[in-house]
């Protein structure tokens, strides 16, 4: 059973759930986790359009299970209404990621670029600077633990050339993964009032990654690492939103 929630009242999260049963829940909520979170007087703008922007939803709530296997409806409210995906965007990030690797066009020890930028970018974040490069496991690491903007940017340009062209990219697969009313903007899932999903998308995105991609399940699991790329500090699991996708836990 795969479960996707839309709410109004907290932040976009996802949970997956019977790993190795026949079903899998997925659950995203919305809220402005990130509000109580970061002090920054950038991020708190940015947190407050979200939570602004989720207060007009209407309706205010949306939800979807479905089967983990046959991907068959089991129950939904509001499936289709249009939602902005918050760090759920980086979830598409991590797709595009895994492809490449998988296709043996980037290893786990690749080092990426860290442009001005990337290093710009809102919290949270890992406090990457321009000129310095990041290990493709640590961007990852920083996705997961951290919800990393930052990361996030870096592994778009990598991939992509820049963040733009990069969002064209989500795009297209978001099309080709069968994904037909969501549409993206950037890669870190910051506020953009172009960039929609529904709780639907979101579903069939929960089941393509964790289906296609199992040797880099386990990267969903993390909860702390040291990232070289700032001078080995360790970075706890505090993402409020892509560390419970793949945990394996119900929060």
């Amino acid at each position: 059973m795969l479960r996707t929630t839309l709410g109004s009242s907290r932040v976009l999260r996802v949970c997956v759930f019977g790993l190795v049963t026949v079903s899998t829940a997925v659950l995203l909520t919305t809220a402005n986790a990130e509000a109580r979170h970061h002090r920054h007087t950038r991020h708190y703008a940015h947190a407050r359009h979200h939570q602004e922007a989720s207060e007009s939803y209407s309706p205010a709530f949306s939800s979807i299970i479905v089967d983990g296997n046959s991907g068959a409806t089991l129950s939904s409210n509001n499936p289709d209404a249009s939602r902005h995906p918050a760090s759920l965007t980086k979830i598409m990030t991590l797709y595009l990621l895994f492809e490449r690797l998988d296709a043996g066009k980037m290893k786990l020890d690749t080092e990426m670029a860290v442009s001005e930028h990337a290093s710009e970018q809102a919290p949270t974040k890992l406090g990457l600077r321009p000129g310095q490069t990041i290990r493709v496991e640590d961007a990852i690491k920083g996705l997961v633990t951290r919800s990393a903007n930052d990361a996030a940017v870096v592994i778009a340009e990598a991939i992509g050339g820049d963040e733009d062209d990069f969002a064209k990219i989500m795009t297209r697969k978001a099309r080709a993964l069968g994904m037909s009313r969501t549409t993206y903007r950037n890669a870190s899932g910051l506020p953009n009032d172009e960039q929609v999903t529904t709780a639907r998308d979101q579903a069939m995105l929960g089941r393509a990654i964790q289906d296609r991609f199992p040797r880099y399940y386990r990267y969903f699991s993390t909860e702390a690492f040291n990232c070289g790329a700032v001078g080995v500090r360790m970075f706890e699991n505090r993402s409020s939103v892509v560390r419970t996708v793949y945990s394996g836990r119900d929060w």
